[in-house]
């Protein structure tokens, strides 16, 4: 008898903690905006995902305080981009344990750049684009690839939700891949199309769906000074197009200028942080369609 009530005791004790297990959620923290989205779809109600950083600042090259980095040391998983992406790393502390590189999986494919103009957008301060290209999601298959990676992070450290986590990534999967699929055909319509972007972060982007752009440094909130547009005018004669890429919705004096050069202004957000409507996939359906009009 004291034998059968010893064994009902651990057994209880074993199912006791075993759905205390369960019930506490994975933490998990990122260092873009992508990165959660990744996460929360595949996630779904079993992870609590984090992205401190501020609305108004580049992801990449935030610094956070002291709170934001006692978050990522105490997380369960820390989702890194890789290519050289949230330049603070290299300064942190961090459990290396925990920390997943999701672009590890094509890391050979990285892009340097050679730019060495510094500029500055935010509260930030100034930082230059100069050393690796780092919006890796902005090629989808690539986006695909990391996405996969929080997958099995996930699935490591919960393995008794892996049948969710790959339904879950299951849909997330169709999402990129169709728009992927529509990215490529752009290519087939206008293969030598020729697009100007006001900022340097579309490599990725523009190997995969083999787009020719040409880049200057412009932020859409400052107004383009006489300077930047006579520079423009030069690289036209190169390289003549009808469009010019923007990160976020530019000034209307902005639209106007480029008017006048023939440019029509289109917005293509990298959605590096949280976006002020929609998310990841709206932003990132918005931004093709922007762009099939423009291939049209």
């Amino acid at each position: 008898m004291k034998l059968l009530k010893s064994i009902s005791l651990i057994l209880f004790v074993f199912f006791i903690t075993a759905m205390a297990h369960a019930e506490q959620k994975l933490v998990v923290y990122t260092v873009n905006y992508p990165l959660q989205y990744f996460a929360q779809q595949i996630g779904g109600e079993e992870v609590e995902v984090h992205f401190p950083a501020a609305a108004d600042v580049d992801p990449a090259f935030w610094m956070p305080d002291n709170e934001a980095l006692s978050g990522y040391q105490g997380a369960d998983v820390i989702l890194l981009n890789g290519a050289g992406y949230a330049r603070w790393l290299n300064k942190a502390s961090l459990p290396r344990l925990k920390m997943v590189n999701t672009s590890e999986g094509f890391m050979d494919q990285y892009i340097t750049t050679e730019l060495d103009a510094r500029h500055s957008h935010g509260p930030g301060g100034e930082h230059s684009h100069a050393g690796m290209a780092f919006t890796t999601w902005l090629d989808f298959k690539q986006a695909l690839i990391q996405a996969h990676a929080v997958l099995k992070a996930l699935k490591q450290k919960r393995p008794e939700f892996s049948d969710q986590f790959d339904q879950n990534y299951s849909v997330l999967e169709r999402q990129l891949m169709d728009l992927d699929r529509r990215m490529r055909a752009l290519s087939l319509k206008n293969p030598e199309g020729i697009l100007w972007t006001s900022h340097p972060v579309y490599q990725y982007m523009a190997r995969r769906y083999q787009i020719n752009v040409q880049s200057v440094m412009w932020e859409p909130d400052k107004a383009l000074t006489k300077q930047a547009l006579d520079e423009l005018k030069k690289g036209l004669r190169e390289y003549p197009s009808q469009y010019m890429l923007w990160e976020a919705e530019p000034l209307e004096e902005s639209v106007q200028a480029l008017r006048k050069l023939e440019l029509q202004s289109l917005v293509f957000n990298p959605s590096a942080n949280v976006p002020r409507q929609g998310d990841f996939l709206s932003v990132m359906q918005g931004n093709v369609e922007n762009l099939e009009t423009a291939f049209q």
